[in-house]
C-alpha cells in the first residue's frame, strides 16, 4: 500500500449513527448466525477504518423488511449472484411461500425465430416451501451487509425460521428453515416450460419437450432438453428432516450445444454440500463484506440513501463481468413481453451505476462486447462486414444474436442504427473511470472503429455542403432523416475514436475522415421547442425515451456550460415534459440527470422524486424493481445513477463536487466515488458547505476539481506537506498527483479532521419492503 494512507478520527461510527439518528435501527434478524471474523486490515483512506460491528449498524438501517407477505415479483426479497436469480414471495393460490428459481444464461437457440422466441430467456421453475399449518404473518428482512434473506413466517401450527441466500461466488441457493410447535419443513421443486412467455409465436415455432425428473445419488434433477441442443438441469439437494435444522441446496446449469448441465449442476451442489454449511457462510459474507468497503453514500434523506444501498446491492446480485449482460429483469426472470437483451436503452441504463460506485468489475457490458466482436460484425449485412459492425433493438444474452441491423433510408417501422454506439459509451465509462489501457485497445477502438465505419457507408454531402444522414429511427418515437438519435451518436463516436487513435498511437488511416465528418456533419435539428427527433420532425406527441436528447445526457456532447447551449437544453426538458402521457420512471430520471448536468439540484431531485410518488403511473415498486405491464430492472438502476450526478460529475475537463446537491441536503458525505480519470473522490458537506475534498489518483491523470470550498483554499498530501496547485476560474483547483497520490483540498488553514461518517436524517422515511 502507497505512503499516502492516513489515519482517519477514531471517533466510533456508532456515535455517528447515533448523531444521524439511526440508533434502535433494526439490526439483522437474530436467525443470522455469528459474522465470521475477517482479518484487520490497516486504515485506509476513507469507510476503510470502519469496524465490522459499524458497518453491520448502518447498513442495517438501510435493510428492506416485510411484516406483509408479497403477493408479487415487485414485492418481494431478491437474491442473485449475477446467474442464479431467486425472488421470494406468496405462491398465487396456495398457502405456501415461492422461491423463483431462474437462471441468467437460460435460454433457447433457434434464432431462425427471432429474439422474442427463438434466442430468448427461457423460465426453470420454482421452490414452494409449504408448512403444516395456515400462515399468519412474516417478519422478514434482506440483510444487506451479509447479502442474506433472514426472516420467520408464524402459522397456525408454529413457526418457521429462515435464512437463505444465493452463494456469491458458487452460484447455490443455500436454503435453512428451522421448524418450531408443530410446524415441518417441507420443500418441493416445480419446473417450468421451457417456452418463450412472449406472445404470438411464429410459424413454424414449437416447445421444447417436456422436463425429466431423475435422482442421482443424493441429489434430484429436473432435466429440460432443448430441440436446438443442449440443456438445462437443476439440481438439488433436499434431506429429510427428523429435527431442528433444515438445509436445501440448490444449483441451475445451462449447456449448449453439449449437454453438460446435468454434471455441472451436480458438482456446484456437491461442491457446496462437501465444503459445509459454515464455511460456505463465512466465504459468503467475508464477499459482500468487502464489497461494499469499496465506496460509501450517505445522504439526509433515509428513503433515497436506503433506496441507492439497495441499488448497490440489486446490481451486484444482478451482474458480473465476465457474465451475460442483464436481460430485461434480471436473472430474476419473470413471465415478460421482453424475455430478452434490449439495446436501445436497457441494457446502457442497467449499468451506470457501477462506475461512481466504484464496481467496475461488474461491467458485463464490456466483456460481453470484447468477447463477441464477431457475432456483431454479422449483425450487419454481408456487404458490410468487411468493415462495420451492430447490434439490433434485441438479441440473447450472451453471443448478441439477432436480427441484422437496418439500413439508413431503408424505411420500415423502426430502422434503428445506433444502438451498439451508445453501448460502446458504457464501454468508454469504463475505460475514463479506470484508464485501462486494454478497454481502450481491445474492445472501444475496434469495435467503434466498426460501428462508426457503418454509418459512413450512408453519410452523403447535401446542397448545403453538410453530410446527411438518411432515415433512421429515434427509438420508440419515429423515423426521421438527420435523426438526432444518432447525430448525437456519430459525433461522440468519431470525437471517441480520434482521442483513442491518439492515445494508442495508431495513425490510423480514417483519423482524416473523422475529422471531416465533426466539421461537415449537418447540425442537430431544432426549433422554438428545442432538438427536434430530426429534419422535419419535430417533437410534437408524449414520448418516454430522451433517445432525441442523447447529446445532451449522457454524452454530453451539448453542455450548459455555454450559455446559449444552456437555454437550449433548458428549453427541450421543459417541452419533453410538458406533453404528457407517454412519461414513465426513466422520463423522470433521465429529465433530473440532465437538470443536474446544469446544476439545478432542486429541480433534479424533483423530477426524481415522481418516480418515488405512488400517484405516478409507473413507480419504483415496493421492492425497488420496476414494471411496465412486464418486469423491468433498469429504471431504478437508472434512479441511482441520478443520485450520482447531483453528488459527483466529472465529464469533460473537471471532476465536479457536489454540482447539483439539493438546498434541502445540508450534509452529504461520500467516499472513494470513482470518477473519470481515474480518481477516487471522497468529500464532507456539513451545514450547507463542502468542508474538505481528498482525491487519490489511480492512474496518475491529469487533475481539475470544481471543488466548491470558499476560497482561499490549501492542497496537501495527508500528511499535511503541501501540494503546489493552480487556481482556474469557476473554483477549479489543478495539480498534478502520481499514481496512488492523494490530495486534500480544504479552506486555508489547519486542515480538518478527515473523517467519514453517516450524516444526520433530517427526512425519515419508512424501510423499503411491506412494513
Amino acid at each position: 500500500m502507497d505512503e499516502q494512507r492516513w489515519d482517519l478520527s477514531r471517533r466510533t461510527f456508532l456515535a455517528a449513527t447515533a448523531a444521524a439518528g439511526v440508533v434502535g435501527a433494526a439490526a439483522p434478524t437474530a436467525t443470522a448466525a455469528p459474522a465470521a471474523p475477517v482479518p484487520a486490515e490497516p486504515p485506509e483512506p476513507g469507510i476503510a477504518g470502519l469496524s465490522e460491528v459499524d458497518w453491520a449498524r448502518f447498513l442495517g438501517a438501510q435493510d428492506p423488511v416485510w411484516k406483509k407477505l408479497p403477493a408479487e415479483w415487485w414485492q418481494g426479497p431478491f437474491l442473485g449472484d449475477g446467474r442464479l436469480g431467486s425472488i421470494i414471495r406468496k405462491e398465487p393460490g396456495k398457502n405456501a411461500i415461492r422461491f423463483s428459481v431462474q437462471h441468467a444464461e437460460v435460454q433457447d437457440h433457434r434464432p431462425q425465430f427471432g429474439s422474442g422466441h427463438g434466442v430468448c430467456r427461457l423460465p426453470v421453475g420454482h421452490l414452494t416451501l409449504e408448512p403444516a399449518g395456515t400462515i399468519t404473518g412474516v417478519d422478514w428482512r434482506l440483510d444487506l451487509w451479509h447479502g442474506e434473506f433472514t426472516g420467520t413466517i408464524t402459522t397456525s401450527a408454529g413457526t418457521l425460521k429462515l435464512r437463505a441466500f444465493i452463494h456469491t461466488t458458487r452460484s447455490v441457493l443455500l436454503a435453512q428453515v428451522t421448524p418450531s410447535g408443530g410446524e415441518r419443513v417441507r420443500w418441493v421443486f416445480h419446473p417450468e416450460p421451457a417456452v418463450s412467455t412472449r406472445p404470438d409465436p411464429p410459424s413454424g415455432y414449437t416447445h421444447n419437450p417436456e422436463p425429466v425428473r431423475a435422482t442421482n445419488g443424493a441429489e434430484q434433477v429436473v432435466r429440460q432438453e432443448m430441440l436446438a441442443g443442449g440443456q438445462t438441469t437443476t439440481a438439488y439437494r433436499d434431506p429429510a428432516w427428523t429435527s431442528g435444522e433444515h438445509t436445501l441446496l440448490l444449483a441451475v446449469a445451462h449447456s449448449f450445444p453439449a449437454r453438460t448441465a446435468e454434471a455441472e449442476a451436480l458438482k456446484l451442489v456437491r461442491d457446496a454440500a462437501e465444503t459445509g454449511v459454515a464455511a460456505l457462510v463465512a466465504s459468503h459474507r467475508e464477499w459482500w463484506h468487502a464489497f461494499y468497503r469499496k465506496s460509501f453514500v450517505s445522504l439526509p434523506d433515509q428513503r433515497l440513501q436506503s433506496f441507492w444501498w439497495i441499488q448497490l446491492y440489486k446490481t451486484a446480485t444482478g451482474t458480473r463481468a465476465g457474465g451475460t449482460v442483464m436481460a430485461t429483469c434480471g436473472p430474476w426472470f419473470e413471465p415478460t413481453g421482453w424475455p430478452a437483451v434490449w439495446w436501445n436503452l436497457n441494457v446502457q441504463l442497467e449499468y451506470w451505476l457501477i462506475h461512481g460506485s466504484n464496481h467496475v468489475e461488474l461491467d458485463a457490458i464490456t466483456s460481453t462486447l470484447r468477447d463477441n466482436q464477431a457475432q456483431l460484425i454479422k449483425n450487419v449485412r454481408p456487404e458490410y462486414q468487411h468493415d462495420s459492425a451492430g447490434v439490433g433493438r434485441s438479441t440473447d444474452r450472451t453471443t448478441l444474436k439477432g436480427s441484422y441491423v437496418a439500413r439508413p433510408g431503408d424505411g420500415g417501422g423502426s430502422p434503428e442504427t445506433g444502438n451498439l454506439t451508445w453501448t460502446l459509451h458504457n464501454v468508454w465509462l469504463s475505460y475514463r473511470h479506470t484508464m485501462d489501457i486494454a478497454i481502450l485497445r481491445d474492445t472501444l477502438f475496434p469495435i467503434l472503429r466498426r460501428s462508426i465505419n457503418y454509418y459512413l457507408h450512408f453519410l452523403k454531402p447535401g446542397t448545403d455542403g453538410k453530410l446527411h444522414l438518411p432515415e433512421t429511427h429515434s427509438p420508440e418515437y419515429g423515423n426521421a432523416p438527420d435523426c438526432n438519435y444518432d447525430l448525437a451518436l456519430i459525433r461522440w463516436g468519431c470525437r471517441t475514436l480520434l482521442y483513442a487513435n491518439d492515445k494508442l498511437g495508431k495513425n490510423d488511416p480514417l483519423a482524416s475522415k473523422w475529422r471531416q465528418v465533426l466539421r461537415d456533419l449537418v447540425p442537430y435539428p431544432t426549433d422554438k421547442n428545442g432538438f427536434m427527433i430530426g429534419a422535419g420532425v419535430p417533437y410534437e406527441k408524449s414520448h418516454r425515451h430522451y433517445s432525441h436528447l442523447l447529446m445532451v445526457y449522457p454524452l454530453y456532447e451539448i453542455t450548459g456550460d455555454d450559455p446559449a447551449q444552456r437555454t437550449l437544453i433548458d428549453t427541450s426538458i421543459k417541452h419533453w415534459h410538458a406533453i404528457q402521457g407517454a412519461h414513465r420512471g426513466y422520463s423522470y430520471t433521465g429529465a433530473a440527470s440532465m437538470l443536474a448536468g446544469l446544476g439545478r439540484g432542486d429541480e433534479a431531485l424533483a423530477y426524481l422524486l415522481k418516480f418515488f410518488d405512488p400517484s405516478t403511473r409507473y413507480p419504483v415498486t415496493e421492492n425497488t424493481m420496476y414494471r411496465e405491464g412486464s418486469p423491468v430492472v433498469e429504471t431504478p438502476l437508472s434512479a441511482a445513477q441520478s443520485l450520482h450526478d447531483m453528488l459527483v460529475q466529472s465529464w469533460g475537463e473537471f471532476i465536479r463536487i457536489f454540482p447539483a446537491v439539493p438546498r434541502g441536503w445540508a450534509d452529504v458525505t461520500v467516499d472513494k466515488f470513482l470518477t473519470e480519470g481515474a480518481f477516487e473522490v471522497s468529500a464532507v458537506r456539513k451545514g450547507g458547505r463542502t468542508r474538505w475534498v481528498s482525491v487519490r489518483s489511480l492512474a496518475g491523470s491529469p487533475c481539475k476539481v470544481r471543488h466548491g470550498i470558499q476560497r482561499p483554499i490549501q492542497v496537501s498530501r495527508p500528511d499535511g506537506s503541501p501540494i503546489v496547485f493552480r487556481e482556474l476560474p469557476g473554483g477549479v483547483a489543478e495539480f498534478d498527483l502520481a499514481r496512488g497520490g492523494t490530495a486534500v483540498i480544504y479552506p486555508q488553514g489547519a486542515m480538518p479532521e478527515l473523517t467519514i461518517e453517516p450524516v444526520r436524517i433530517s427526512n425519515p422515511g419508512k424501510p423499503w419492503g411491506l412494513s
